[in-house]
């Protein structure tokens, strides 16, 4: 490339010839200034930003900081927000944890109060300046997550537990174990004996217990009531099925208080202790029957004290 430079203090033209080599040069140098400009523009306006009184100025200078501060401050937002949900959850399985704990201890039968499920644990200890960095976001997130996911494991296991101790306590309730007139002896027991009728040896299926007329029967568990009538042997009678082929049988009785299908529970009236049917005297005959097999009923009933 040839340049000529005319003067007129000058007669003579000047010529200047430019190569491929000046042009290059001149090319970076122009690069070079254009990005020294610009990393001048961005210090400036990192550093005077809020002395800029120019709005021209200031707007070409603080817009594109302000921009990329603004997109940081939303994707800080974003993260939080999921975070904040996160947290939620974790505080309500807390308590949920706390409400089966609750249960647990209530049907375990020990103070809850010696284990403070509505405060924090205690915690203390010397400090240790370890120079540790401060966590990450990423990380703070990733052990939010750890932790919501132990606690999910250990309410599932909590929740398990809670549904075996109730299946527990409901068999009990089902399972003929009260007394059903109060009384702590038999005055006839299982098995073998003397038949006061006929004076035969035979097989008393049950047992019997001595009570003055009137006294309360008591169903033994819970369950339906299945016969609630007059026996030809067993006289005024009620069986009661406690399911699983399980069925209570109360006999004599001078009044029976309740009705075929009605739900009794245990411990509820059902009848009064009398002599009717086949009987020598106001008792209880008290029968536990599993699939119509003769049981004996010491094997189940708790008496008092």
């Amino acid at each position: 490339m040839n340049i000529i430079l005319i003067s007129n203090q000058s007669v003579q033209a000047k010529k200047i010839v430019l190569t491929k080599v000046h042009l290059t040069a001149l090319a970076g140098v122009f690069l070079i200034a254009v990005l020294l400009l610009a990393l001048a523009l961005n210090y400036f306006s990192l550093r005077y930003a809020d002395r800029i009184e120019s709005p021209a100025l200031k707007t070409l200078l603080v817009s594109p900081q302000e921009e990329r501060h603004q997109k940081m401050q939303s994707h800080l937002h974003d993260n939080l927000n999921v975070m904040a949900i996160k947290l939620g959850k974790m505080q309500a399985q807390l308590l949920r944890l706390d409400a089966l704990g609750a249960q647990l201890l209530e049907s375990s039968g020990v103070d809850p109060e010696g284990f403070m499920l509505d405060q924090p644990p205690g915690q203390g200890g010397v400090y240790v300046d370890l120079h540790a960095e401060p966590i990450s976001l990423g990380e703070f997130d990733r052990k939010l997550h750890e932790l919501s996911g132990m606690l999910e494991a250990r309410s599932d296991r909590l929740g398990a537990l809670e549904t075996f101790m109730r299946s527990e306590r409901l068999s009990q309730r089902v399972l003929p174990s009260v007394m059903p007139v109060d009384s702590d002896w038999y005055s006839s027991g299982f098995g073998f004996r003397i038949d006061p009728f006929t004076g035969r040896r035979a097989f008393h299926e049950g047992v019997d217990f001595a009570a003055k007329t009137g006294t309360p029967i008591r169903a033994a568990a819970g369950g339906v009531v299945v016969y609630s009538d007059r026996h030809s042997e067993y006289g005024k009678m009620v069986e009661i099925d406690h399911g699983d082929e399980m069925i209570s049988r109360y006999a004599h009785a001078s009044k029976l208080h309740v009705e075929v299908g009605q739900v009794v529970a245990q411990g509820q009236k059902i009848a009064e202790v009398g002599s009717t049917g086949r009987s020598t005297g106001p008792h209880l005959h008290f029968e536990i029957r599993h699939k119509d097999v003769p049981q004996n009923p010491s094997r189940f009933l708790k008496k008092p004290g």
